[in-house]
């Protein structure tokens, strides 16, 4: 599922080369034009409404993680965790 969400941004990076090679019209190709035509406010948009869907990408997955994963979403502390204790390398020491 991480892959997921890491895939759909880089999808979102490579829409900006594929629609300016191949010519089409988009979202990629919007950013390619406000650049070259130094359309500051444009460009604050797109690139804010972009980094908000990698965000809300990023949230939703973070949520089906505990949804999904009955054992991620304990309410106990990590700290607390007898897996914790056990995991915890003694050196030797008492």
């Amino acid at each position: 599922m991480t892959l997921i969400a890491i895939q759909f941004g880089n999808a979102l990076g490579g829409a900006v080369i594929v629609e300016t090679v191949f010519s089409r019209q988009g979202i990629g190709r919007l950013v390619v034009t406000v650049i070259t035509q130094k359309d500051i406010p444009v460009v604050q948009g797109v690139v804010l409404m972009l980094a908000l869907i990698q965000v809300s990408m990023n949230l939703i997955l973070d949520i089906s993680y505990g949804v999904l994963d009955p054992l991620l979403s304990t309410a106990e502390s990590p700290s607390s965790s007898p897996m914790r204790e056990s995991l915890s390398p003694s050196f030797g020491f008492s």
